[in-house]
């Protein structure tokens, strides 16, 4: 019995030595345990694939984290398109698990006295971007659970930080930190009110739904607006129907129906998008280019039955 005991001492001696071990990171920056799985982190932003800012983003990455997933949303964000960017933002989110850092930098006011943040919300996703509205439908949809601005210079790239690279300064250090099992309430002081989008949404009327074109599902060039497809079908429409809608205040006749194959090859169709908004499409062909429409736009689909708008 008594060397019993002994070998359970031993056990438990071992694992509090190995679990103070684990709560620490290499700079002795005070982290959290590291989790079993590699980290994921998942990177968007509008830099485009015409120069090295990317790769360098990356490089910065792999320098601190060598053991974390890197995944990418996309680099087409259009340039400064912060509501754009939080709506894709939004529509990947969902597909990813607790604990997975989200690295975003769509960031037109680098170098001024916007926040850089890291972003906890309540699914236990982490976000490390520019304090001026990515986060906004995120949180919406989640919760919040706490946010930091990003002031430790230990968790920046050293020995200095550009004015106008702070995805490779800030950012991407910190998303690696995070990776690295850093604890991110270390990372600076609390923000007790981030900044808030304040997105489109449609409105609808007695005698229809007045929407805005807010996106191209590219490369295909269909539309895509901010008309839920629930609210849409309220007005009484049945799949195979012809509505004539006013895109931009033109007239545009077209059927609606559930997918791109229901209309001969080239003709127009209105259909709920997978993520269910009103779109609009040619089939096998591009509708932005063909009918020379880009964002921003105005839509109004009229209730079955109701006067054509003028």
């Amino acid at each position: 019995m008594a060397s019993r005991i002994r070998f359970f001492a031993t056990l438990v001696l071992a694992g509090t030595i190995f679990c103070g071990a684990c709560a620490k990171t290499p700079s002795g920056k005070g982290a959290v345990g590291q989790a079993s799985a590699r980290p994921t982190i998942v990177f968007m932003t509008d830099f485009g694939t015409a120069n090295d800012a990317v790769a360098v983003c990356k490089a910065v990455i792999v320098g601190i984290a060598p053991d974390a997933r890197l995944m990418d949303i996309t680099h087409q964000v259009t340039p400064f398109q912060i509501e754009e960017a939080s709506r894709w933002l939004e529509g990947v989110t969902p597909y990813y698990p607790s604990g997975t850092i989200f690295l975003v930098v769509v960031d037109p006011g680098v170098g001024t006295s916007r926040k850089a943040v890291i972003v906890k919300s309540k699914k236990g996703q982490y976000f490390v971007l520019p304090d001026n509205g990515l986060i906004t439908p995120v949180i919406e949809r989640d919760g919040l659970d706490s946010a930091r601005e990003i002031t430790n210079s230990g968790w920046m790239l050293q020995p200095k930080v550009s004015s106008t690279f702070h995805g490779r300064d800030i950012f991407s250090p910190a998303a690696a930190h995070l990776a690295e099992g850093w604890d991110f309430t270390l990372a600076g002081e609390v923000v007790p009110q981030l900044v808030q989008l304040t997105p489109k949404s449609s409105k609808t009327l007695d005698n229809g739904i007045e929407g805005d074109i807010i996106g191209l599902d590219d490369p295909y060039g269909s539309l895509v607006t901010d008309i839920p497809g629930e609210e849409f079908k309220k007005l009484g429409y049945q799949l195979g129907d012809k509505i004539i809608v006013q895109l931009n205040k033109k007239p545009l006749s077209m059927p609606y129906v559930k997918t791109f194959m229901d209309v001969p090859v080239g003709d127009p169709l209105l259909y709920v998008d997978s993520r269910g908004r009103i779109g609009l499409a040619l089939n096998e062909r591009n509708f932005s280019q063909v009918n020379k429409i880009t964002p921003p736009g105005t839509l109004f689909i009229p209730r079955k039955g109701a006067a054509i708008k003028k």
